[in-house]
This record gives C-alpha cells, structure tokens and sequence, in this order.
C-alpha cells in the first residue's frame, strides 16, 4: 500500500521510496528509509497536506508525494500459501524461504514484441497467457505472483513495445506503467537472436535510471547459430546484469530472479549507472535542459531528468504535457527550442530524434562489437526458404487458402467424433432423469432446461478446441505474421492496414481480444475501422451453431458451407471497411511497418495449454451465462400454465391452430414474444421459436444453441432424437418443419452478421473511446444482417 492510504491514527512500516533525484534523495535524509514506522497524525481541511510522524518529529507532506512511499500496515501479513507446499505457482519449484511479512519485490517484464516476454512470465508465475510468435498478443498487463528467496514477487507481463515514446498505445501504456507505479525492478527481456534491435529499449531504460536486469531470453538459438556472447562483459559495460534465459525449457529463471533480489537489495555488483553518449552536440543539449529541469523543483520525480531533457529534444507529447504542469515550463520549453534551433543548424538533414537513435544504434554496436562473435553460417536460411513458397507472388495465396480450408475441414470432420461421443452422454444422462426423477415442474426443467439447454451447447466444445488449437498453432510459428504480410496491399485496398489482418484473423477466435489486439494498429483510423468490422468475423461462438445446422441440412457439403460462411463475413467487413474509408476516415495516417520474426517450431505443451485455456473459457460460460440463459428461456416458454398442457402431444394436434379462443391460452410467455416480434423476421424465413433464439443470443452467441436446445427438447414426438433431427421434424400442429434447408442458411446468415454480442460491444466503446462507436455497431450490423438473410432465404425459395 502506499503511505497516502493512511488513515489518522494508523501507523505503517516504509518498504520503500519510488521517484527519482532530488525527491528520493530529500526523502532518504528525513529518515524515510526501509523498516522506519511512520504515523499519520491529521490531514489539513481540504485533506492535503498530511502531517506524519517518523522517528521523533512531525513532517507535512502532499498526497502525491505520500504516494511514492510504499508501506505495509503494522498487522499485515503475506499470505505465504502459495510456498507452503514448496511448489511456486503453476509447479516452478522453489529453492527458497517462503516470503515474510513485508518482503515483497514489484517486477515488471518489458521487451520488444515477439521477444518471448509472456513466455517467460508463463514459466515464472504458472500463469497461462497466451503467447504468439507476431507483435500484439499482449494487450495489456497481466499480473501473477509467486514466492523465490524469501520474496513474494509481484510481476507484470506488461504489452511489447520497441521504444518508451509517445507513437504508439502500447509505448504510451508501459512508460505510464512506469510512471504510476515504479516497479522496484525492471526485466528487461531481450530476443538474444535479434540483440542489436532489442538493445534498442534497453538504452531507453538506462536512460530512465531504474533498477534493471537483462533476461536474454532464446539463449539457445543464439547458441544453436553459433554467435558467441560475452553476455557477462556486456552486462559490466552497460551497468546491468544480464542472465541468459530460455522460456521454453525454463532455463535460467531461477538465476534471473536471484539477480533481481540482488539488485533489489542494491548487492548486485555489476550494476552502475551510465550514459549513452549521444555525441558531443546532443550531450551539450541534454546536459543544458537537465541542469534546468534540476533547478525547476515542481516536475514530478517521475523520471530521471535525462530521461525528459532527451524526451523534450524529441518533442514528446507526453513528456510536454507533464513539462507544462510547471510554472517554470516556458523558460524550459524556450530553452528547448533554442537547442533544437542550434542541432538544426549543426545537423542540417536529420532532425534531432534521427540523430539520437543513430547515437543509441552506435553505442549498441560498439558494446557488441567488443562482446559477441557471429557465426558465419546464416542462422536465418530456414526461414528465408520458407519465407520462398509461402510469401510468393505464385504460391502465397494457395497456401494461405489451402491452410483455411485445413482447419475448417479438421474442425467439422475431426470434431464429429469427439462430439458424437458427447452427445451420446448426454442423450444417456437425459434418459437417466427421464426414468427416475418424479413428474412435474423440477423433471422438466433438469431435463428440459438444463441438460437440453447446456447440453445442447457441450456437444461442441470439441470443434472449439479444434479451431483454438491451429490458430495457436499458426500464431506460434510466425506464419501468422506472413498471413499479414502477403495481405498487406489487399488490406490497403479495403482502407486499412496490413497489421489489421492479424486482429481479424484472431476474431474467427473470439472478437473481445482481437479487437483488444487492435491497439498494435499506429494509424488511428485504421485501428478504428479493423475494430468496427471485427464482429464480422466469425467468432468460436457462433461455431456451435454452424456445426448444428450444416450438419442438420448440409452434411454432404459441410466444408464449403462452412468456408462460404465464413468468406462471407470476410466480405462484408471489406465492404463495411471501404464505405468507412470513403465516407468518414478519408486519410490513413501511418505506412505498414511490421517485423516479421523468424519461423519457430510451437512446442505441442504451448499449443495444448492455450488450447485447453479457451476450452475452460467455454466451460466456465456454460456454467455460467448459458445456464441462467438456459433456466430463463425454459421458464419463459414453460409459463403460464394451462389446462391446455394436460392434454397429449396427439391431443394438441388436433386442435385447430388458426382457432383464436384456444392459441392464446396455449401461448407461452416466450411464445407471445416471439410471435410479437416474428413478422418483422417473416421475410428471412424465421420461425418464431428461430427469432427468440437469435434475439437470446444477443447476450453472448452460444445462448443460440442453449435456446433451440430448451425450445425443442420439449418436442415428446422424438424423444430420444438429436437437436439435429428435432429442428427438421415436422410440427405436429402445422405438418411442415420450422427450419428448411433456406432457412436454416438465412438463420445461419443472420447470427453470422447480427449485433455483437455485450461483452463484444463494450471492447469496442473501451477500445474506441466513444459509445457512439458502439451503437453503430448494434444498429449497422443488425440491419446488414436482416438484409443479407432476407436475400439469401428469397433465393433460396427459386430452387
């Protein structure tokens, strides 16, 4: 907790002191240092200042200053549960104490994308986020914790990012990580396969002057190309310790968090703090603007001085805006712009920013030079042959579609069986509630409610495991990242950016992350519009309700209904994206620039675990959201009951169904609704049980197949039938079914287009900052849908 917590009275024991400089500096004199009990005595009117008592003497301090000391109440204690077993979180074994009270150590994971940052947060926290060799599968922090050498470490798998500036959302989201809640150290994971571009941060943090280490992470492949790395050399030229790790095996983690407590506890002894030298022009500009920032005394310690002196020679928008909360800021900016005038005329064809990463590029190429040995071979020439077929002009396209058409096929054929099994069980378990609960309401609503509405749903958990496992399988390769690359000019063409195919191929998944996934987008209105069509992309929710109907009425031609689906949704979101390009977004600010990392064999413990991870998802939203949708739907299409409902099914067919005095009676209260709103879905074929269905679904999409599972179950005609076959059964009022092969496509049709579902429609006003974004959503996407299902069920009736 932070010392501002504080109430009156309380007392707490300082752990430590966040900020920078003079702050820091003044704090430590007056006592604040690890161990000392400090006390809040009474806050001012307005409460702020607080005065405190430390040692033997009383000290005001502001609520922002109060929040860079970090305490931990009197009673407090760390639940060491976690080590009690000796076994770490996610079964890392601990070699170590369990922590003690107080004893805990705030770590925080930065590094390039695609560097293998989550992978090693995996290992170390037993956490099962999921990785993917391409940037922006990380979109936002992800905390897990554990207990190593006496320590709890807090850690935070914060999102890649190649430098800590203002361009991009994913920069400015880790530099105000750094800022809000200063980690006591700082992991610096590095790609040791691609050292020189990754280097790149690490100058950046130095410059920041926070307590660091350096994983070099994939120290087997720089092994395995035969480079050799003085890392330790490297690690005493630049002031930080560096530790070779490999996530993948979980070499070196143990090592890596020893050296985090070595710094943390200021006994690591290679670490010093240096500067990059910039070249004798930039260094005169840094040193002027930092001796002004030092003499200022109202910019919050945040940063080091440097670290906001080079940040104002690159016009930061960010670290102005913090500079102008100064009454002194026109004289620093002023002195500012004087600077930047003189390296204008002393570097008369680069601007300033230009010329400080040439200066970083230099000073990581000179410490390489002196520590690492390349091997002569060329480590990459598998990746360049691969890198022949798959991103050709002649077979890059093929490949691309003949993977497509792989997974679907395997998702549908492969995942027949499992299922089958599946719904077999749960036929079986039907049964068993049939034949000994006692008649009456609770019977049917086991029966009808639950297994037939959750039950209805299970039966495909197979296809999403199925279709989770060769997405992460694609994005794990690095094939996901030449998906985008060979998409690129096609992207442009539709008004948006290349890096959008990889958010829109992660929505045949579940749209929520992928729309999340937007953020690695630079060009604001591209990510905007990659957000506003993602829904279009059909998620694994909808999955459910495919497999039902094409397996119902198209099973001879289960591939290419499935692929036509799902280029269907392809197509409407290209058409959506160029009205949006032409209609509203008319500029795209930022050029395709994406790395494309080397090709890597998944390892079938990391595909199973995201697998597996979304399998659980499924899982917990079947018991969850499905099941209260399931007993609700039940309810409403059980209730009210009538006299009418003694009679048997044969009975009931009897009665004439255009007869005014009995429907009415015979009505449900889901019947009455659907009935209500049906003719507006009449010329799209719908039945009113199909548009109670579709409006269900609303929620979340697997509530669909829950809804028909419940609307049908009750059907005692075909009693021990599959869903399959109840929805093509005859009704035994009208004689006809209420699902046609035409239909069952415009049913299909309309769930693949209509409103997202809410957890869908709040990631895209969160992601967009606007509601309005979200309306359109709703509104544009339902009416698109009810058209396109009208056309496809009017054609579908001249054959």
């Amino acid at each position: 907790m932070k010392l501002s917590d504080l109430k009156p009275g309380q007392s707490a024991t300082i752990v430590k002191i966040l900020g920078h400089g003079a702050f820091r500096k003044r704090m430590i004199e007056m006592g604040f240092v690890k161990g000392r009990t400090v006390k809040n005595l009474l806050q001012a009117p307005l409460n702020d200042p607080v005065k405190y008592q430390i040692m033997d003497y009383e000290v005001s301090l502001r609520r922002s200053e109060a929040g860079l000391v970090e305490v931990t109440a009197a009673s407090a204690s760390v639940d060491s549960r976690d080590g009690a077993s000796g076994q770490a979180k996610g079964g890392r074994a601990e070699t170590h104490a369990p922590a003690q009270p107080g004893h805990e150590i705030n770590v925080a994971f930065i590094g390039n994308p695609n560097c293998g940052k989550t992978s090693l947060f995996n290992v170390a926290s037993g956490a099962r986020e999921h990785t993917g060799n391409y940037s922006g599968v990380t979109v936002d922090a992800k905390a897990g914790h554990f207990n190593h050498g006496g320590y709890r470490f807090n850690i935070v798998d914060l999102p890649g990012t190649y430098s800590l500036t203002s361009y991009s959302p994913e920069e400015l989201y880790v530099r105000r990580y750094l800022s809000d809640s200063c980690p006591d150290v700082i992991v610096n994971v590095v790609d040791g396969s691609n050292l020189e571009r990754n280097l790149y941060l690490t100058t950046e943090l130095i410059d920041m002057d926070r307590p660091m280490v350096i994983a070099l992470n994939m120290y087997d492949e720089l092994q395995n190309a035969g480079t050799q790395l003085d890392y330790a050399t490297l690690g005493e030229m630049i002031g930080v310790p560096v530790v070779p790790t490999t996530a993948r095996t979980g070499q070196g983690v143990d090592e890596l968090f020893d050296t985090v407590i070595r710094v943390f506890e200021d006994s690591e002894e290679s670490v010093r703090h240096i500067h990059v030298n910039l070249g004798q022009e930039i260094e005169r500009s840094v040193r002027s603007i930092n001796d002004a920032l030092k003499a200022d005394g109202h910019i919050p310690p945040l940063f080091s001085p440097r670290y906001i002196a080079i940040k104002l020679l690159e016009k930061d928008a960010e670290i102005c805006r913090m500079v102008e909360n100064s009454p002194h800021h026109e004289a620093i900016l002023a002195l500012r712009d004087a600077e930047i005038e003189r390296l204008g005329r002393v570097f008369p064809d680069e601007d300033v920013a230009s010329v400080i990463a040439s200066e970083k590029y230099g000073f990581i190429s000179g410490a390489l030079r002196e520590t690492m040995v390349k091997a002569k071979s060329d480590a990459s020439s598998t990746t360049h042959l691969i890198d022949a077929v798959v991103t050709s002009r002649l077979f890059g396209f093929p490949v691309f579609l003949a993977i497509m058409t792989f997974i679907f096929w395997a998702t549908f054929q492969i995942g027949s069986y499992p299922m089958e099994w599946i719904e077999g069980f749960v036929s079986w378990l039907g049964g068993v509630v049939g034949d000994y609960m006692p008649e009456g309401p609770l019977k049917d609503l086991v029966a009808d409610g639950i297994i037939g509405g959750v039950g209805g749903v299970i039966v495909f958990l197979p296809n999403i495991l199925i279709l989770y496992f060769c997405i992460s399988f694609m994005e794990d390769s690095g094939y996901m990242a030449r998906a985008a690359f060979i998409m690129d000019k096609v992207m442009h063409r539709m008004g948006i950016h290349g890096k959008s195919f990889i958010p829109l191929v992660m929505g045949f998944g579940c749209n929520v992350p992928a729309i999340m996934a937007s953020r690695a987008i630079e060009s604001r209105s591209s990510r905007i519009i990659t957000i506003l069509i993602n829904p279009f992309m059909s998620c694994s929710a909808r999955l459910p309700i495919y497999v039902l109907m094409i397996g119902a009425f198209f099973p001879t031609h289960a591939t290419l209904v499935f692929m036509s689906l799902y280029l269907m949704g392809i197509v409407v979101a290209v058409v959506t994206a160029r009205l949006l390009r032409r209609f509203y977004f008319k500029v795209d600010e930022t050029p395709f620039v994406m790395e494309l990392p080397p090709y890597r064999i998944p390892t079938l413990k990391a595909s199973l675990r995201h697998m597996w991870a979304k399998g659980e998802q499924y899982l917990r939203k079947m018991g969850g959201v499905i099941l209260v949708a399931s007993i609700v739907v039940w309810a409403l299409n059980y209730f009210p009951l009538h006299d009418q409902q003694s009679s048997t099914p044969a009975e009931q067919a009897l009665l004439d169904p255009d007869d005014s005095r009995i429907n009415p009676e015979k009505d449900s209260y889901l019947e009455m609704m659907g009935k209500a709103v049906n003719p507006v879905m009449e010329p799209c074929g719908f039945h009113w049980r199909a548009t109670v269905a579709a409006i269900a679904g609303v929620p979340a999409k697997e509530i669909v197949v829950s809804s028909l599972g419940v609307l049908y179950t009750g059907d005692e005609t075909i009693p021990e039938s599959k869903l399959s076959e109840r929805i093509k059964a005859p009704s035994p009022v009208t004689g006809k079914p209420d699902f046609t092969a035409g239909s069952a496509l415009a049913f299909m049709v309309f769930i693949l287009l209509f409103c997202p579902c809410l957890a869908t429609v709040v990631a895209v006003v969160r992601e967009t900052g606007h509601w309005g974004y979200g309306v359109f959503s709703v509104v544009y996407n339902t009416v698109v849908a009810w058209i396109a299902a009208m056309m496809v069920y009017q054609v579908s009736l001249w054959f």
